[in-house]
């Protein structure tokens, strides 16, 4: 029990310890190319990008809520299929194909009660991203065709696929992009625009806040979660204790496929004028996504703070034109963190094997020490029995 715990406590530091370096190492490496293309201000812009919206008051924290939104969805569709042993690079496709479903079910069906046509878009777009999730997990399971290779290809297939149905649809022509949603369609703002003075924040925040708990939940604390789990960490093992392989990996990559279609729907009905434009891009959300996961250890409560932090940094990324920078050094501080991120997790594989063999041997020395005696006793009893054996055959004859 104890040393169970130890290695839960060593695990949670490690982790958090991994984070951090990644994280000093982006932001060093951001600050060097900073001192390499403008050293006169390169301090007062690495300055900016450390305080990112905090130095905008309100608004800027604002700013960053709204942008941490949908890369937190993502970053949770990328983490969950990863707790269950799969690797899930679709969550570009499935943002976007949940993005024109919460779009289109936001302009044509506005025979739907006002009151309920957000939600039912919302529904829309989480449905969108589940069916598209599906896929590369329904031939991972019956054909084991790798999902990283699947997911990959829905991507370009889903870009396409709604490329060419907004045109057909929802087309606006003189902007190349899809026509406005009905003001029903829009998330409500709680009042939380006032609070922040930002028009461009509203409940979806609270949509993903709830998601990450749900997920958390539905992780650590549900036989679902745990066999959806077992089945990732060893599917032999998950196989003979009655565990439905096939079954778990199609709804891991469902699930992940909601989530991320779901976070494309709140960015999209979040009524601060953005459309989504019919050009041959991957939705950036959807990689941004996978950083944040790598980030936050594919944990949800980490996954929660990890998007805020690079929302953060995003925000500070606008504001270093200020001083004659291209926000484009934002970028390449991410990507930093997460080839960092990924050497800092074998660092903490490598630390917790290392504890796991350190802590085996002292439990075996230790249980050798408190079995001879037992050993000892046990041998005095038998010599002892075996006497009192013999005296008693002796009286019998």
């Amino acid at each position: 029990m104890k040393k169970g715990h130890n290695m839960l406590k060593l695990n949670s530091l490690t982790s958090f310890a991994a984070s951090l370096m990644a994280i000093a190492a982006g932001l060093i490496f951001g600050l060097i190319i900073l001192l390499l293309s403008n050293a006169q201000d390169a301090i007062p812009a690495f300055l900016t990008i450390l305080t990112g919206g905090l130095s905008e008051g309100a608004r800027g924290i604002g700013q960053v809520i709204y942008y941490a939104t949908p890369i937190i969805m993502t970053g949770l569709s990328v983490g969950f299929a990863f707790k269950t042993g799969l690797f899930n690079i679709g969550a570009s496709g499935q943002f976007t194909c949940g993005a024109f479903a919460a779009i289109y079910i936001g302009i044509k069906w506005t025979f739907i009660p006002p009151e309920l046509h957000w939600i039912v878009a919302l529904l829309g777009a989480l449905v969108a991203g589940a069916v598209w999730g599906a896929g590369p997990g329904l031939l991972k399971a019956f054909f084991n065709v790798n999902e990283v290779i699947t997911s990959i290809m829905m991507n370009y297939i889903g870009m396409y696929l709604v490329n060419m149905t907004i045109v057909k649809t929802v087309y606006d022509s003189l902007k190349n992009q899809t026509k406005m949603v009905a003001k029903s369609a829009v998330l409500p703002k709680a009042g939380l625009d006032k609070i922040f003075n930002t028009n461009n924040l509203n409940i979806g925040i609270i949509i993903a806040v709830l998601a990450v708990i749900i997920i958390y939940i539905i992780l650590q604390k549900t036989t679902f979660g745990y066999e959806l789990k077992a089945c990732g960490i060893n599917k032999s093992a998950s196989r003979y204790a009655g565990i439905n392989e096939k079954k778990s990996i199609i709804l891991s990559m469902v699930i992940a496929g909601a989530l991320a279609g779901l976070g494309g729907g709140l960015l999209y009905l979040s009524g601060s004028g953005k459309y989504l434009q019919v050009l041959d891009v991957l939705a950036p959300e959807g990689f941004s996504g996978i950083s944040v996961a790598l980030l936050g250890m594919s944990h949800p409560i980490g996954i929660l703070f990890a998007g805020l932090f690079i929302a953060h940094l995003t925000v500070g990324g606008f504001n270093i034109q200020l001083y004659n920078f291209v926000p484009e050094v934002i970028d390449m501080i991410i990507s930093v963190i997460i080839y960092c991120g990924a050497f800092a997790l074998l660092f903490k594989q490598i630390i917790n094997k290392a504890f796991t063999r350190t802590a085996d041997e002292r439990e075996s020395e230790v249980d050798s020490v408190i079995t001879q005696p037992e050993t000892d006793d046990l041998e005095g009893q038998n010599n002892d029995g075996e006497l009192i054996e013999k005296t008693d055959n002796e009286e019998a004859l």
